[in-house]
């Protein structure tokens, strides 16, 4: 049967046509862009994406290889699935690789002013050399700040067996914050200071694998999300804790300018002041805003990462007692029960350093590093990656490739261990990620992990609590950029 013309609905069909159209539009890839899995508009592959998002994506290897796309939202993004690809973008092709995208859950947090979400350029790359200097200035990654570490481990022990008046990895965040502080702020706090412990709060509620971070990691891939109500009440709660935070730095700032003498550089903010004294009025990279986000980038990063780690550490020394008992053995023949631990032990102890290596590699804390953007259009793997598109590096699927390591999917911190009972460290193992835009603090982080993990096992004990079974050391909780473990209570006992 024929339709005339009066028996069409034309809204309907309109209505049709326009969808297929913006569908089209929307899930439409570049010219030669790697291939990958289509996903809905305005959503893209969000939806069909697993508890673990770097886990989901390097089960897509398989089909799509090293470098693929997939489509977060309504844009099309990069996603490097193994070592070489990582390593010839961010390294070999470091310049056209080192940008950062625009994202709403980041620039919601930094007021688009952070430097650890700021695009490359000019300003960047003058606070990454400032940054860089003043931080080994203050002894980051060396003898100096080993001692604050040391100092603050007897802090950390002596929370960590008292009554449990809040979490075991609250109390790490304490002792880890402490640290970076001492750079920053110029003195560390005790653990029950009100002001430092709400700051504590605001950071871990951005990190912790909660109902409150999952909503915020969506938005970081589908920030449309943001209108719809559970969404938009997440988006409330973060613009509310970063003004807060944002505060309690300005009365830092406020303070140190009160007392400044540019005669006696006390800590961090000291030194940037001297730099906006030194700079002209209105300067775009030497002003107090750009201190103020400065130094909650190296507070965030300082505490979150170092933190989870230790918190897996704790984990995974009540989840395989035998290996505690190895790093144990170790620390007694070179340390005994009164030495302190430094960097000058990891050579006699060569166990603990696998041990920390293979917990970097199995228990990824930032699986899918910080996003990066492309400066200019680059060619990877033959395709072709337009200039502003969205890179994510995968070290998660690096860090679990059998081509590199055997059974990656078993926690062996024998794997380092070579026939000489000596450490092997692994060119494969990129937790910090790597090229330009690689951690601006990881000897820090080495430091602080070594120390503090070591500290703890010459003292204590760490024992699963007989009335609340331990969960699995093999399942973790995506926060919005750290892969977190699950929530747990093991019992201190001293040695």
């Amino acid at each position: 049967m024929m339709l005339s013309i009066q028996d069409i609905d034309y809204p309907t069909y309109f209505i049709g046509i326009s969808t297929f159209l913006i569908c089209y539009y929307l899930l439409k890839r570049p010219k030669n862009f790697p291939p990958g899995p289509r996903g809905l508009p305005l959503l893209g592959y969000v939806p069909f994406l697993g508890s673990n998002t770097a886990e989901s994506l390097r089960q897509l290897k398989e089909k799509y290889g090293s470098v693929m796309s997939i489509q977060f939202g309504r844009e099309h993004w990069v996603i490097l699935n193994d070592f070489n690809a990582i390593n010839e973008a961010l390294v070999k092709q470091g310049h056209k690789f080192s940008g950062r995208p625009v994202n709403f859950v980041f620039d919601l947090i930094t007021k688009e002013h952070g430097f650890l979400s700021m695009d490359y350029g000019p300003t960047w790359k003058a606070l990454q050399k400032f940054g860089l200097m003043k931080l080994r200035g203050f002894g980051v990654g060396r003898k100096g700040m080993e001692e604050h570490i040391i100092e603050e481990t007897p802090y950390l022990i002596e929370s960590l067996t008292k009554a449990k008046d809040c979490t075991s990895q609250m109390k790490l965040t304490f002792a880890v914050s402490n640290i970076i502080c001492r750079v920053v702020l110029g003195s560390r706090f005790e653990y029950d200071d009100k002001k430092f412990l709400h700051m504590i709060e605001i950071i871990q509620r951005f990190s912790e694998d909660s109902t409150h971070t999952h909503l915020l990691a969506s938005l970081t891939l589908a920030p449309i999300l943001r209108f719809i109500p559970p969404f938009r009440n997440a988006v409330k709660i973060t613009s509310d804790d970063a003004d807060c935070f944002m505060e309690y730095l300005r009365e830092f700032v406020e303070e140190h300018k009160s007392n400044f003498d540019q005669n006696n550089i006390r800590d961090f903010i000291d030194a940037f002041l001297l730099e906006i004294k030194k700079s002209p009025k209105d300067d775009s990279v030497f002003n107090k805003f750009q201190l103020i986000q400065f130094i909650r980038d190296l507070l965030d990063a300082g505490s979150v990462t170092v933190s989870s780690t230790l918190a897996w550490a704790l984990l995974a020394l009540a989840t395989f007692p035998e290996c505690q008992e190895k790093i144990s053995q170790e620390i007694s023949e070179t340390l005994g029960e009164d030495g302190l631990p430094s960097m000058k032990h990891r050579d006699d102890m060569p166990y603990t350093c696998a041990f920390i290596q293979e917990l970097m590699r199995h228990r990824t804390v930032v699986p899918m590093s910080i996003f990066r953007k492309t400066n200019e259009e680059a060619i990877l793997n033959g395709y072709t990656i337009p200039k502003n598109t969205t890179i994510t590096p995968n070290l998660w699927a690096v860090h679990f490739d059998s081509d590199h390591f055997e059974n990656p999917q078993e926690f062996l911190p024998e794997r380092f261990i070579d026939r000489d009972g000596k450490f092997i460290k692994s060119n494969h193992v990129i937790p910090f990620s790597i090229g330009q835009r690689g951690c601006i603090g990881q000897q820090l982080a080495k430091m602080e992990v070594f120390i503090f993990l070591t500290g703890i096992v010459q003292k204590l004990k760490v024992i699963p609590d007989p009335e609340r079974p331990l969960p699995s050391f093999y399942i973790g909780g995506n926060s919005v950029a750290t892969y977190e473990p699950p929530k747990f209570e093991v019992i201190f006992e001293r040695r």
